[in-house]
């Protein structure tokens, strides 16, 4: 059952799937599309899920469910996974690779290797004031104040100094 994003609890679930590349304003109509109806039929066992979606900086699809409601399961969790894997194949980008970082720089967001981003470290080319996109996060609350912060404030800390 699709809600409007904005309106879902804080503890609400999130998943959050970074692109490789920006997606074209046309694109990006094609895929609101399509996550409106996979929400909208979206189950656990029959029942419905309250959830919503997002696109930030025309780069990352952030799937939210209200986990007061219902549960994700197995079976849905496999199902939004299998619907995340068919954009990438739709659209020939990646979606599901954990091992890259989004970072701003200025008002772009750049994507890196996490090798690339490491030796750029190293290399004092970003630094823990740089602004990184931790998709590590768990629930909107966390979205919102945790997602968008300076590396020194993430899981990327470990390569800024």
């Amino acid at each position: 059952m699709h809600v409007p994003f904005d309106t879902l609890p804080d503890e609400s679930r999130v998943w959050i799937y970074q692109a490789n590349r920006s997606f074209s304003d046309q694109e990006i109509e094609e895929i609101q599309s399509r996550l409106h109806e996979f929400i909208k039929n979206w189950t656990a066992h029959g029942g419905d899920l309250e959830s919503s979606y997002c696109i930030k900086y025309k780069r990352f699809i952030v799937i939210g469910l209200n986990q007061n409601l219902n549960n994700a399961t197995g079976c849905s969790i496999d199902a939004s996974v299998h619907f995340i894997q068919q954009l990438e194949k739709d659209f020939s980008v990646d979606l599901l690779d954990k091992m890259n970082v989004s970072y701003k720089q200025g008002e772009f967001v750049a994507y890196k290797t996490l090798t690339d981003f490491r030796k750029m470290a190293k290399d004092h080319a970003v630094s823990k004031n740089t602004i990184v996109f931790n998709n590590l996060v768990n629930t909107i609350a966390e979205f919102k104040e945790n997602w968008e912060v300076p590396a020194s404030e993430s899981w990327h800390s470990r390569f800024v100094k």
